[in-house]
């Protein structure tokens, strides 16, 4: 029983929605998605799927999609991505899965798990310049940043309240769909919200066609991974328990 990660599938079984213009790497992705999963993934295995998981505009558009990933090996945590634009409320998203007999599909949202070694925990995140985003409409940013580390709290709280008793020992480790620090960009307050819980691992995606930047940079003690589906080669990557747990 093993710990996985990837994000950015941009799944498409209902929409016209091709992803090779973006690049040779994406051309059958959904194959490659599918293939490289079952080589990996096995049915007792986890696998946290930060943001970006399906191009549907409503629950019903995502139908296709969601059992093309229920139908893989493992349990899925899902985040929600920026593109994510099915996303509902939990109680309509999780009563879908469940008419559905997605039985495999849980959010990741405003919660968090535990998955053997690991407490998972996590939220979509933000881009605070606006030149590293693309929206409708105004938009707040400074309000959504807020908010979306309000929703991080939440689930590291969360995951503080899981640490206690049997699974003290267990390591907190966060998943967003926004990088909290890229090149230039930064997001201290969610850097600092994760420094403050003692997290010393994240995971983000949302980051695409790069792919010459290291896949792991620090900021401080906090160790900071890209894990987008084409910089991993659509093989989702295997956690493993840090050697300083």
């Amino acid at each position: 029983m093993a710990l996985f990660t990837i994000a950015d599938l941009h799944l498409s079984g209902a929409q016209d929605h091709p992803m090779d213009v973006f690049g040779a790497r994406w051309q059958d992705y959904m194959k490659k998605i599918a293939d490289r999963w079952r080589r990996v993934v096995r049915e007792n295995d986890t696998v946290v799927i930060p943001g970006d998981i399906s191009w549907a505009m409503n629950l019903e558009g995502a139908r296709l999609d969601f059992a093309f990933l229920d139908a893989l090996p493992g349990k899925k945590l899902l985040g929600k991505g920026n593109h994510d634009f099915w996303w509902d409320t939990a109680t309509k998203c999780n009563r879908f899965f469940e008419e559905c007999g997605f039985h495999t599909l849980s959010l990741l949202y405003n919660n968090a798990y535990v998955v053997e070694d690991f407490i998972v925990c996590g939220t979509r995140g933000w881009f605070l310049e606006k030149t590293q985003q693309i929206t409708v409409g105004e938009v707040d940013y400074e309000k959504i940043s807020n908010r979306e580390r309000e929703r991080l709290k939440l689930s590291l709280d969360a995951a503080k309240r899981l640490q206690v008793g049997e699974h003290e020992n267990k390591e907190i480790v966060v998943f967003l769909h926004f990088p909290p620090l890229f090149g230039e960009f930064i997001s201290q307050e969610m850097l600092d919200l994760m420094n403050e819980y003692g997290v010393k691992r994240c995971y983000f995606g949302h980051i695409h066609g790069k792919y010459n930047v290291p896949q792991m940079q620090k900021a401080g003690d906090l160790e900071l991974s890209l894990i987008s589906s084409d910089y991993l080669d659509f093989y989702p990557r295997r956690i493993l328990p840090s050697e300083n747990a």
